[in-house]
């Protein structure tokens, strides 16, 4: 018997190809939310596919005892496309990944004479499930007692002007989701940002960015960071990464970690790393072909058309590429809309308190957009919602 912690709707899948679910009657689903943002490359991606199976019946795992040339391969490929060197830890999640940029924050810390512990992020930001994780997740509604007592010093604030007015020489580093994914899809000012990294350079103090969800080319570019013009002391990554293989990924400019620090059983082994060489490899393509700008155009023009066509209902898009929000004006209307957009066969998901949320395929087609706008105009025009 499987615990009872996920609210599982009443469907499940047998077959995937692009952006397109089959369901166990032959059903097809257009998928706008590809696995939570994990599937980057869509389904059953020939490439991937046949990268993975080959790996497979090579040699799928020997531990970090031992070394591990994909994993190499991979960092080298990651630190060409930050375009800068970064030191980097391969774990199995983005609640690891950030797991091991809270214990180099730590680490780092106690370089000090007077040690600085103390972690700041966001209101309305998630960071992950593991106690620490849950603690810097900017929502009290992530820290209920159950799971009390939390680690201390984890503290969030409002707005980047207030955590930079309580920065003090116990702080450490400052944690932030350069778009929001769990709190509306809601993209950081780009000046508040800048403004942010340049005191915690005078500081000393470091500047992580949680890129789990906005990562890996899901707004444009490899890094959001990279949009925002600047470049943290740590990066995070995990879903779109293994394309559907799970991995996460801490890149660091310093080497903090002494041997025994930190580490990993699964982190970085030849699956996941061969399968992440892949999957950079093929949404580089994408990127310098020009081709994820133009589904990113493609994809932003459906969600406008809707809230055009749709004034009553919606207030907004946000958003930054294909990491996309549609802003409701009746909160009540989300659960409605993500219930009646699975019974007309497209896949949506739910951010926050108010919006819809979009993560399709970054190589999702043309044809598939349509297909799936259709889907969503017909839901739309549902007489139940007001």
């Amino acid at each position: 018997m499987l615990m009872q912690n996920y609210a599982r709707v009443n469907l499940g899948f047998k077959k995937g190809k692009g952006a397109v679910l089959w369901d166990f009657d032959d059903k097809d689903y257009i998928d706008f939310g590809s696995g939570i943002g994990v599937c980057s490359l869509g389904h059953s991606h020939k490439k991937l596919a046949k990268t993975i199976s080959k790996q497979a019946h090579t040699l799928l795992h020997t531990s970090n005892i031992y070394q591990i040339k994909p994993q190499e391969k991979l960092s080298d490929k990651m630190c060409e496309l930050l375009r800068e060197p970064y030191y980097v830890f391969f774990a199995n999640s983005g609640a690891e990944a950030n797991e091991c940029a809270i214990k180099l924050a730590r680490k780092y810390g106690n370089s000090f004479k007077e040690k600085k512990y103390e972690i700041f992020s966001l209101a309305n930001s998630f960071h992950g499930r593991t106690i620490a994780t849950l603690k810097l997740t900017g929502q009290e509604k992530f820290h209920p007692n159950d799971f009390a007592p939390y680690p201390e010093a984890f503290k969030f604030f409002g707005s980047i002007d207030e955590i930079i007015a309580n920065l003090s020489d116990k702080t450490a580093a400052v944690m932030v989701e350069l778009v929001q994914g769990e709190g509306g899809i809601n993209p950081l000012d780009k000046a508040d940002i800048q403004k942010l990294a340049k005191v915690l350079k005078e500081k000393k103090i470091l500047f992580i960015t949680d890129e789990v969800q906005c990562g890996v080319y899901r707004t444009g570019e490899f890094v959001t960071s990279q949009i925002y013009g600047v470049s943290p002391d740590i990066i995070t990554f995990a879903k779109g990464l293994g394309g559907g293989v799970a991995m996460g990924a801490c890149a660091s400019k310093e080497d903090i970690f002494k041997f025994g620090d930190h580490g990993s059983t699964f982190g970085g082994n030849f699956l996941a790393t061969t399968a992440g060489i892949c999957v950079l490899d093929e949404l580089e393509k994408l990127k310098v072909d020009g081709k994820l700008d133009e589904t990113i155009s493609e994809f932003e023009a459906m969600l406008d058309s809707l809230v055009e066509r749709f004034p009553n209902l919606f207030v907004k898009r946000v958003g930054l590429g294909l990491m996309q929000g549609l802003v409701l004006k009746n909160p009540e209307n989300l659960g409605k809309i993500f219930t009646k957009a699975m019974e007309n066969r497209v896949l949506i998901l739910k951010s926050g308190k108010d919006t819809l949320r979009f993560l399709p395929p970054l190589n999702i087609t043309k044809k598939e957009i349509k297909k799936g706008y259709k889907r969503l105009l017909k839901t739309l025009k549902d007489k139940e919602l007001a």
